[in-house]
């Protein structure tokens, strides 16, 4: 089936049913993935839409660029896949060293498929929120709801962000935050939100305020509230570890992604209370307005609990 073949399926499939577009409860109805291994199982397996053997790489995009906000000190390095296939994108931030640019030479043009089952797991990642963002658009979900950005500068346009992040945590004044890939904004965002901030990240060891920043993940996942954590943890190894404890503790989990949005928004009411995403072009990359996504997955919330 080629890409083409793949979006007649789709509108075919739309056309043949009365109700509204995929909703939450409705993409319920997939098997539940505990795992983002049993997920990419799924979708191999048809579960969640067309084969992927039908839907190929239009471009393969691999960047990398630095950021530093107006008075900070610290410098951010970001790298990112980014996977278009037709007209959606799909992303995964990894380390340096972990993937070379010299992958996108002959990466577009490859079927799914083949990407899904790819050695490098930022490939793998990438390739699953391409399928997915491909499938079910978040501009077309019909419970997201749309937070524009403002224009304005890199930090203008950060605070704002990270401000609406913070609204999607209900809690109580003290209550803890584990802050799962730190950006000095959201540190910022969770205490006007009356959080104290756990911050953890491999690479900052304080913060802008000089508050110190722990490597050990389990350390505050153990005292936390509430987490968030970024979409990194989905290509670093770290994601599956958060939302087990998450499930298990019964603990509110806030995803931040702008990469693997669409893997982290299948996760909504499976261990993720909310998510806010922001597909491919990120904001960093436009001085317009932009918009993002914001889902809340409502019965978690309630069953979890957010107070300190």
């Amino acid at each position: 089936m080629t890409d083409a073949d793949a979006d007649v399926a789709v509108a075919a499939a739309a056309a043949a049913s009365a109700t509204p577009p995929l909703t939450e409860s409705a993409e319920m109805r997939h098997p539940e993935p505990r795992t983002v291994a049993e997920l990419t199982d799924d979708v191999l397996a048809g579960d969640h839409g067309p084969e992927p053997g039908g839907l190929s790489v239009t471009s393969a995009f691999w960047l990398y660029h630095t950021t530093r906000l107006a008075g900070g000190e610290v410098t951010y390095h970001n790298h990112y896949l980014v996977l278009r296939v037709g007209h959606s994108f799909g992303a995964c931030s990894f380390e340096a060293g972990e993937l070379g640019p010299e992958f996108c030479q002959d990466a577009s043009g490859h079927t799914l498929d083949t990407l899904l089952r790819h050695e490098s797991a930022p490939v793998r990642v990438a390739a699953l929120d391409a399928y997915l963002s491909r499938v079910r658009p978040h501009r077309e979900a019909a419970e997201a709801e749309r937070v524009t950005l403002p224009p304005g500068s890199p930090d203008v346009r950060a605070r704002a962000r990270d401000a609406a992040i913070a609204e999607c945590l209900d809690i109580a004044p003290g209550a803890k935050v584990a802050l799962i890939g730190v950006v000095n904004p959201l540190v910022a965002a969770i205490r006007d939100r009356g959080g104290v901030c756990l911050p953890c990240d491999l690479n900052l060891r304080t913060t802008q305020w000089g508050e110190p920043v722990t490597d050990d993940m389990t350390e505050v996942l153990q005292e936390a509230d509430a987490v968030v954590a970024t979409g990194m943890t989905l290509s670093n190894g770290t994601f599956g570890l958060i939302l087990q404890h998450c499930r298990e503790r019964g603990v509110p989990l806030i995803v931040y992604a702008q990469t693997g949005s669409a893997v982290a928004r299948a996760f909504l009411g499976a261990g993720v209370t909310a998510l806010n995403a922001e597909p491919f072009p990120f904001s960093q990359f436009s001085a317009d307005p932009t918009v993002m996504y914001r889902y809340r997955a409502v019965a978690r919330v309630g069953a979890g609990g957010t107070g300190g």
